[in-house]
């Protein structure tokens, strides 16, 4: 038998770096939280909020083929699929959860918190750039993300009116123009470089460049849950949490993959963009929503703390599934194009 050859240090550190990084971005963050949260040196509500997420989208617009775009557009089956899961199956889905979780005595905060990540959108960066490693259908991913975000500031608080029995007002118009900073111009800009072929004869390693702005993201948002969470809380509702978040996670990734798998109607590029966008939630639009509605509130922490944990959890949770689903969706793909 022949003996496999034994993976280097080196080139461990190179084929997973992008793990390693979350990983030093987590103890970075742990070490120093101040230096990465809001109203910090790094300035992430600037650099964050309208720098690496900006960048993400104009790396796609560069990468996007502009007939691919046309064609995600009028991909109705799966814009009606994913919205309808996002806003309508993971909220019944985990507002049952919660009404069983009643019965173990779960702090009760905390099982609001839960219910309020399950209506927020999908978020304008991760669900995108992981589709996006793993091959699979990134304009349908873009246009999604786009469009949730845009309806999140309808119907989220119409659910929150509906399972919490609170409204809260979402800024309309500055939301609007934080979408279109954010995501639409960087994608034309990206566009238009593409178009007329600025950077067609460069190597510009855009993937690397989408992860790093990526790695900044993880970083600031491990640093404002470091600082926000309560030292005061009771440590097991903290464990509690991260098992629940870890889990419900889990079993959205595995609904979204078999149910649209189940239907016949999707591509696998399609499935992956359905499996991320329909299990990840907007941590941009989460926070400000729960600032507003519970402001002041001596629970603050035990009820933004499901959030908090949830935007890391899909990008640890996405990121280690990478690399296997990018090689079933290329071993699918092969064997789709065999003769029978």
């Amino acid at each position: 038998m022949r003996r496999r050859k034994a993976i280097r240090p080196g080139e461990l550190v190179r084929k997973y770096w992008f793990l390693f990084g979350i990983l030093g971005c987590i103890l970075l963050a742990e070490l120093a939280p101040s230096l990465g949260a809001s109203g910090g040196p790094l300035a992430p509500e600037v650099t964050v909020k309208y720098g690496a997420i900006a960048v993400i989208f104009f790396l796609s617009g560069m990468s996007l083929n502009i007939v691919d775009m046309k064609r995600a557009v009028v991909q109705f089956k799966l814009h009606a699929f994913i919205q309808l899961f996002t806003f309508l199956f993971v909220p019944l889905c985990v507002r049952l959860i919660t009404f069983a979780l009643k019965l173990f005595g779960i702090n009760e905060w905390v099982l609001k918190g839960l219910i309020t990540v399950s209506v927020m959108p999908p978020p304008v960066s991760t669900a995108v750039i992981l589709t996006k490693a793993v091959g699979g259908n990134e304009a349908g991913a873009v246009f999604n993300s786009a469009l949730g975000s845009f309806l999140g500031i309808i119907v989220t608080p119409l659910c929150l009116l509906l399972f919490l029995g609170s409204s809260t007002v979402v800024p309309f118009r500055s939301t609007i123009v934080q979408l279109g900073v954010t995501v639409v111009i960087p994608l034309l800009v990206g566009q238009a470089v593409r178009a007329i072929g600025m950077l067609h004869h460069t190597d510009l390693p855009t993937s690397e460049i989408g992860q790093v702005a990526l790695l900044l993201i993880i970083y600031t948002t491990f640093c404002d849950a470091f600082l926000e969470h309560d030292a005061g809380m009771d440590p097991v509702d903290i464990l509690v949490t991260v098992m629940l978040v870890v889990i419900i996670q889990l079993l959205l990734m595995y609904l979204a993959w078999n149910i649209s798998g189940l239907t016949k109607m999707f591509s696998t590029p399609d499935r992956a963009a359905i499996t991320f966008c329909c299990s990840h939630k907007s941590l941009t639009l989460g926070i400000p929503i729960l600032r507003i509605l519970f402001a002041g509130y001596s629970h603050f922490s035990s009820i933004s703390l499901p959030l908090l944990v949830y935007h890391p959890a899909q990008i640890i949770i996405g990121s280690l599934l990478v690399s296997e689903m990018r090689e079933w969706i290329r071993t699918h793909q092969k064997r789709s194009f065999l003769p029978p």
